[in-house]
């Protein structure tokens, strides 16, 4: 089965009304089109996970991040291939988080995470996100 390993970003921002907000992403192309994820994308020959998370952040929304601890490593099996998938908390650091190749985008707070449709490997993330 092939091998794909990628980073996301959990990026989050303090809010008066829910304490947190965390940003997701309508993917906007493909098989999994106008579902959910974490915006970041697959790790390139010789990058390590966070040299790989910022240069996604910085291609798909035009915005720097700080990349934070890893908050879970998942390991998913879709129909096609294996995903391996490093998650960090992350901060925008600079940047207006423009969308270059998602469709869609939402500030979601724990208790909104479940109001968008996400992909399968991103639900592992969603409940662990619920429970902090």
């Amino acid at each position: 089965m092939k091998q794909i390993e990628v980073v996301a970003a959990i990026i989050q921002r303090p809010s008066a009304s829910s304490g947190t907000e965390i940003f997701c992403t309508q993917r906007g192309y493909g098989e999994w089109k106008d579902w959910w994820e974490f915006p970041g994308g697959k790790i390139e020959p010789n990058e390590v996970p966070i040299q790989a998370l910022k240069r996604e952040i910085r291609e798909e929304l035009a915005s720097e991040i700080n990349v934070g601890e890893e908050l879970i490593k998942v390991d998913y099996d879709y129909p096609d291939f294996h995903l391996t998938m490093h998650c960090f908390l992350c901060t925008l650091t600079s940047g207006d988080l423009t969308l270059l190749e998602h469709e869609d985008s939402r500030w979601l707070s724990k208790e909104e995470l479940d109001n968008v449709k996400w992909l399968p490997a991103d639900k592992e993330i969603i409940e662990l996100l619920k429970q902090r």
